[in-house]
């Protein structure tokens, strides 16, 4: 059966350091047959028109791809799995990495809410799949419980700092998640990243450390067992913060 991947953007998308990016090349550099689009105006998303590129990507891949989704995507992908399956709308497995919530107060992004927690359909429209989240700003009610619990389906809660688990939090090559797409299963504490050698912007990163690459294995410890309560949710972020999503 031919193999493919399918790797699906959040809010305002996902620039060149993030790790979707980076995936979606070493899949490329192996020869893999990789869809990465760029989703319909992603500062001003409809689930309209999220929709109907997903269901037009689906189509135009070989075989049921293995999906891996960041932020909003993971919404649009609960939305499509509530629905009726088109022809080639299933998937081999899915992975939906830090799905946010309304209580984030994202206005641009409430039109995607609420989001239909429909077990039974999730389970149609993958083989396997996977939620992988921490503590974070845009899910304070923690992915794990608000996704994860609700719909049965195994988490990889990384260590607090990953945040919304993009370049802000210190993602870049995620070599577990390259992993993951040939074999599934449970998702591996990251590899480390480095800081990119930018001296300009030495002083901004001191200060508050929004664009620094860190090594995420220095903050905690990394748990596997499945879905569990994310403790005390961090407080919303700003509506005005532009956040790599």
């Amino acid at each position: 059966m031919p193999r493919s991947f399918l790797i699906l953007h959040g809010y305002e998308g996902s620039g060149p350091a993030h790790w979707q990016t980076w995936l979606a090349d070493r899949l490329r550099r192996a020869g893999e047959a990789v869809a990465y689009p760029d989703l319909p105006s992603p500062d001003a998303p409809t689930l309209e028109a999220w929709r109907g590129a997903l269901e037009a990507e689906l189509r135009g891949l070989p075989g049921d791809p293995v999906v891996v989704c960041h932020s909003l995507a993971c919404i649009l992908w609960l939305h499509h799995s509530a629905a009726a399956l088109r022809e080639g709308g299933r998937a081999e497995r899915v992975l939906l990495v830090a799905p946010p919530s309304a209580s984030a107060g994202v206005r641009p992004i409430l039109p995607f809410f609420p989001v239909p927690l429909d077990a039974a359909g999730v389970a149609a429209a993958a083989g396997e799949t996977r939620i992988v989240c921490a503590r974070d700003p845009y899910c304070p009610e923690g992915a794990d419980t608000l996704y994860g619990a609700a719909l049965g389906l195994p988490v990889d809660r990384l260590p607090d700092g990953a945040g919304h688990i993009n370049t802000d939090a210190g993602y870049g090559p995620w070599p577990a998640v390259e992993t993951w797409c040939y074999a599934g299963g449970p998702v591996g504490r990251p590899g480390p990243v480095e800081k990119p050698h930018d001296t300009g912007a030495a002083a901004e990163a001191a200060d508050d450390n929004s664009l620094e690459y860190r090594n995420v294995d220095e903050e905690g410890e990394y748990d596997e067992r499945g879905s569990q309560g994310s403790g005390a949710g961090e407080p919303p972020p700003n509506e005005e913060q532009r956040k790599d999503d």
